[in-house]
């Protein structure tokens, strides 16, 4: 249970503290004014004794009645007694008609708000009542009490009233902090959820993106040793070297990613050495043509957009060498005014585009369908990176024309965004920073 759902019945309990003292001077002052009334002293000590009994029977029955806010036979067993204590000592006393002050909130506390005005009229007729019955009252005596009795009624009503309104609002406070505690604790479990889902998605894209794709590099490596091992031993053990070559790199970039520290080929130099490398790797892996260049003067940029550019190349070259079946590819890295941009192109086969990302529309946010082999954790997650640095991923393709895949990434933002590791990490952009601080391919 909360601190906020203790604390409401306790204030209840607190707050009702504040009747109980009301209720013991009123009892006081009445029986003072009992005890030095002119009636005989045994009808002192009556007055006073059902004064009295009327303490016990409120602590024991109606006080427990009243926080609970419920009403049943039991509140209206509370209030027959409260009268017959009250009728008892006003009948031998009328002094004790000032009990009243006391009797009248314990009735609109006990009862619905029409049965409690109805008995705070017949209590404040009680009085006047039992005068007449007994005779020998003047009549300006009669009118006075008569009098008396009117104005109470009067009053008890409008007091009655008031403490109904308080009590209502006192308890639609209760509901209200109840409800905001279970909508709290609502907003916390979704959030837990949305947290644990995005950061599954994250996930994803990071293996997608290191293990996997550099998995699948090797298992070509290897195939391709195999074949040559007989027929061209050289060739065979260039390819075994670029296995282990991979797998080295792969396994840096695995402890770097569960250590949660920067990719390894971005720790000590530059993205566009980065990119140049992997050129250079998907080169040597396939024996295509592929060409590096740089546009523009070149910059130090926000690691999070490093990690970006550097996954959208690694993403773009696992395409190429798996499907686009292409002689050469360019990647050209361009660092313009106020942006920075990757453009990836090749001679390939092409595909539909607009077919590949209707699949991927239809795929939704869990893969599956966005054209690749790997469930969909391929151009969509390119596409997700880009999209939460600010940045727009742009695919061009045709059948038998090629692929161009563009990303274009404005700087105005993330270059003010700190990437060290203890910098703060609100929202989308914290989970950027989370994804910069993961290992990858290299």
């Amino acid at each position: 249970m909360t601190r906020e759902a203790r604390r409401a019945p306790e204030a209840r309990v607190r707050w009702f503290g504040l009747w109980d003292s009301y209720f013991v001077i009123c009892y006081l002052v009445t029986t003072g004014l009992v005890f030095t009334s002119a009636v005989p002293q045994t009808a002192r000590l009556i007055a006073i004794g059902a004064l009295t009994l009327i303490v016990p029977w409120y602590a024991g029955i109606g006080r427990p009645l009243m926080l609970r806010h419920e009403s049943d036979r039991r509140n209206g067993f509370f209030v027959g007694g409260l009268f017959v204590l009250f009728g008892l000592a006003t009948a031998v006393d009328l002094t004790s008609a000032f009990a009243l002050f006391a009797i009248v909130p314990m009735l609109m506390m006990s009862l619905a708000v029409r049965p409690a005005v109805v008995a705070a009229v017949l209590g404040n007729l009680l009085p006047v009542t039992m005068l007449w019955l007994q005779g020998g009252a003047t009549a300006p005596l009669m009118l006075f009490v008569l009098l008396a009795s009117l104005l109470g009624i009067a009053l008890s009503v409008l007091l009655g009233l008031w403490i109904k309104r308080v009590v209502r609002q006192n308890r639609e406070h209760a509901e209200l902090i109840e409800e905001l505690r279970r909508n709290r604790e609502q907003v916390a479990r979704l959030s837990h959820q949305a947290g644990i889902s995005a950061e599954r998605e994250r996930l994803a894209r990071e293996i997608h993106d290191t293990l996997a794709q550099s998995l699948t590099s090797i298992i070509s490596l290897v195939q391709a040793a195999d074949a040559e091992v007989e027929g061209a031993p050289a060739v065979a053990r260039k390819h075994l070297a670029l296995v282990g070559r991979m797998a080295t790199e792969s396994l840096a970039e695995a402890r770097a990613f569960v250590a949660d520290r920067t990719p390894a080929s971005l720790r000590e130099s530059s993205l566009a050495q980065a990119l140049r490398r992997q050129a250079d790797g998907l080169a040597a892996q396939t024996g295509l043509l592929a060409r590096f260049a740089v546009e523009g003067d070149e910059r130090p940029l926000p690691m999070a957009v490093n990690v970006v550019l550097l996954r959208a190349a690694q993403e773009a070259g696992t395409n190429v060498r798996k499907h686009a079946d292409a002689r050469a590819v360019d990647l050209v890295l361009r660092y313009g005014e106020g942006q920075v941009g990757l453009r990836v192109t090749d001679d390939g086969k092409g595909f539909d585009a607009t077919e590949a990302e209707r699949g991927a529309a239809e795929a939704g946010p869990d893969g599956g369908g966005s054209g690749d082999e790997d469930g969909g954790f391929g151009l969509r997650g390119m596409a997700a990176r880009v999209a939460e640095i600010g940045g727009v991923l742009s695919v061009v393709s045709r059948r038998g024309a090629g692929t161009v895949v563009e990303v274009k990434v404005p700087l105005d933002g993330a270059a003010e965004r700190p990437s060290g590791p203890s910098a703060p990490r609100p929202g989308t952009a914290g989970r950027l920073a989370e994804a910069a601080d993961d290992g990858g391919l290299g």
